[in-house]
C-alpha cells in the first residue's frame, strides 16, 4: 500500500465531505462503544485483569529474544518451520517461495494486519497466485480493491447499500443476478461463493493474535469461523506475525484472550478461537501437511528500549479507534496507511518515517479516552507527544505553527506573565462574545471558526480560580 499520510489534512476533507462514510460511521458507537462498556461493566475484576495482561507483555518485551528463541525451538520440534522476515520484502519473498514450493495457484486468507502492512495480495497476483480473502470484511473491501480503515471492522466505512452493490457487481459471473439488500441475504450469498474456495486452496495463510512459546502455538480469534477453515483446509498452512505477538504460556494467552475479546467486540469471549500446533499428526483425521510462521520484525525491535516501547504492548482489539472523536469523523483511509487510529498515529510514523506521517499525532484532542479504554494501558497521547517533539525538531510542521509553539513556551516559562496574558486575553473574548456567548470569527483562530462558532470564556482563567480554590482551602 503506498502510503498517502502526507496528504492527512486532504484526506480529512474528503472524508468529513464523504455522506456514505459518515453514515457508516454512525455504527461505530453503537456496535462497539457501547458494547465494551456493558462488557467491561459485568465484569468486576475488568481492571485487575488489565493489571495482569500488562505484566504479560512488559516481561515478553524485556526477554523477547529468549521467548522467540523458546517458540522456534518447540515449532520445530513439533514439525513446523519458523521463518525470518527482517523486512516486508523478506516476508513477502518467504511466502512466496513457500506457495510456489507447494504448488499454489491459490491461497485462502484470515484476516492479518501484517499481510496487509507487507503488501501481500498484490505480490501474490503479480506472481500467478490468487489471494482470496474469507473474513468478511476483507472480502468486502477486496472486491472494492480497497485496504481496510479499522483494525477489526475492515469494512466499516461501507454502507449496507455498497456492500450490495460490490455484490451485484462481482456476483454476476456466478450465476447471482439478484440484487440483495437484508444483511442476512449478503452474508449467505458470500458464504456460498467462498465455501467452494476454501476447498480448491493449494495453502492456507492466517494471522495470529498471538503465538504461545510453550507450546509452540499460533492463536486466530474469528466470529465467522473462517480461520479454522483456512488453516485446516488446504495442506500448507502459513502463518505470518509479527515479533511482539509472542506470549511465554498457555495460562498467559487466556488472559490476553479475556481482555481482548470485551475490549474489541464486547463479548466474553470471540466466537471461534483456534489454536494451531505444528502440521497434521499421523494420528490426526485432518489438518495442514506442512506447517510454517513467518516472524516480521519491519522495524519492531528497534522500538525496543526507546519512548515508544509500550506500543508493542498492543494487542489490535481497535478499542481506542472507537473512543477517538477524530476517527469516528474521519474513518481510517484518512489516516493514509495501514494503522489508523490513535494506535496507527503512533505506529505508523515508526513504521514509514515521520517525514511522511508527521500529521497524524496531531490528529487528537488530546481528551485521553483511547489510553483510557486501551486494555494495555498504552499511553497513547504520551507517544503523540514524542512524535510531536520529533517533528518540530525536524522541521516538519509549518513555519507559523513552530512561531506560535516557540512563542507560547517563551510565555509558559515566565509564569507570572503567562497567568496576566491569559486573564487579559480570557477578559476581551468574553467581552466581545458577550452579545451572543460565542464568536464566528476570530484572529488567528479561523481554522476553527470558519466550520464552527467559538463559544466565549466563561469566569475566570483556570489557574486563577484554582489560585482561589487553594487560597480558600477548598479542593
Amino acid at each position: 500500500m503506498q502510503p498517502t499520510s502526507a496528504l492527512f489534512r486532504d484526506n480529512v476533507t474528503k472524508a468529513l465531505l464523504d455522506t456514505d462514510l459518515q453514515t457508516a460511521l454512525s455504527r461505530v458507537d453503537k456496535n462497539f462503544t457501547a458494547r465494551r462498556t456493558a462488557a467491561v461493566t459485568a465484569m468486576p475484576e475488568f481492571e485487575a485483569l488489565r493489571d495482569d495482561a500488562v505484566r504479560i507483555k512488559d516481561h515478553v518485551l524485556a526477554h523477547l529474544d529468549l521467548y522467540l528463541e523458546k517458540f522456534e525451538e518447540i515449532v520445530r520440534t513439533n514439525g513446523g518451520h519458523v521463518h525470518w522476515a527482517k523486512t516486508p520484502e523478506d516476508a513477502r519473498r518467504i511466502v512466496l517461495d513457500l506457495c510456489q514450493a507447494a504448488g499454489a495457484r491459490t491461497v485462502t486468507k484470515g484476516k492479518s494486519m501484517i499481510a496487509e502492512e507487507i503488501a501481500l495480495n498484490p505480490y501474490l497476483e503479480e506472481h500467478g497466485i490468487t489471494p482470496v480473502e474469507t473474513d468478511l470484511g476483507e472480502y468486502i473491501i477486496q472486491l472494492a480493491d480497497e485496504p481496510p480503515s479499522h483494525i477489526i471492522g475492515p469494512a466499516i466505512h461501507k454502507t449496507k447499500e455498497q456492500v450490495s452493490d460490490l455484490f451485484a457487481e462481482h456476483h454476476r459471473q456466478y450465476g447471482k443476478t439478484q440484487r440483495l439488500i437484508e444483511g442476512v441475504d449478503l452474508v449467505a450469498e458470500a458464504r456460498e461463493i467462498l465455501r467452494p474456495r476454501y476447498l480448491a486452496a493449494d495453502v492456507g495463510i492466517t494471522g495470529a493474535n498471538f503465538l504461545i512459546a510453550e507450546t509452540g502455538s499460533s492463536v486466530i480469534v474469528t466470529n465467522e469461523g473462517n480461520g479454522d477453515l483456512t488453516q485446516q483446509l488446504p495442506s500448507t498452512h502459513i502463518v505470518i506475525a509479527s515479533l511482539e505477538k509472542i506470549v511465554p504460556t498457555l495460562e498467559d494467552a487466556s488472559t490476553l484472550l479475556r481482555v481482548l475479546a470485551r475490549s474489541a467486540t464486547g463479548q466474553q469471549m470471540s466466537v471461534y478461537t483456534t489454536f494451531s500446533t505444528g502440521p497434521k499428526r499421523t494420528e490426526d483425521p485432518d489438518g495442514p501437511n506442512a506447517y510454517h510462521v513467518v516472524l516480521l520484525d519491519n522495524g519492531r525491535s528497534a522500538l525496543l528500549g526507546s519512548e515508544f516501547q509500550e506500543i508493542l504492548r498492543c494487542i489490535r482489539c481497535g478499542a481506542c479507534f472507537n473512543h477517538c472523536p477524530v476517527y469516528a469523523s474521519i474513518g481510517g483511509h484518512a489516516y493514509g496507511w495501514v494503522y489508523s487510529g490513535p494506535m496507527g498515529a503512533v505506529l505508523t510514523p515508526a513504521m514509514i518515517g515521520i517525514d511522511q506521517a508527521h500529521h497524524l499525532p496531531s490528529a487528537t484532542p488530546f481528551c485521553g479516552r483511547c489510553e483510557a479504554v486501551c486494555p494495555m494501558r498504552i499511553p497513547l497521547p504520551k507517544m503523540m507527544r514524542h512524535w510531536r517533539e520529533q517533528a518540530f525538531e525536524r522541521k516538519l510542521d509549518g513555519v507559523r505553527q513552530r512561531w506560535a509553539i516557540r512563542a507560547w513556551a517563551w510565555l509558559a516559562k515566565r509564569p507570572a506573565l503567562y497567568r496576566r496574558m491569559t486573564g487579559l486575553v480570557v477578559r476581551y473574548l468574553a467581552w466581545r462574545g458577550r452579545p451572543l456567548g460565542r464568536m464566528d470569527d476570530l484572529p488567528f483562530a479561523r481554522g476553527w471558526t470558519a466550520t464552527r462558532d467559538f463559544p466565549a470564556p466563561q469566569g475566570r482563567t483556570f489557574s486563577a480560580r484554582w489560585a482561589q480554590s487553594r487560597k480558600a482551602g477548598t479542593p
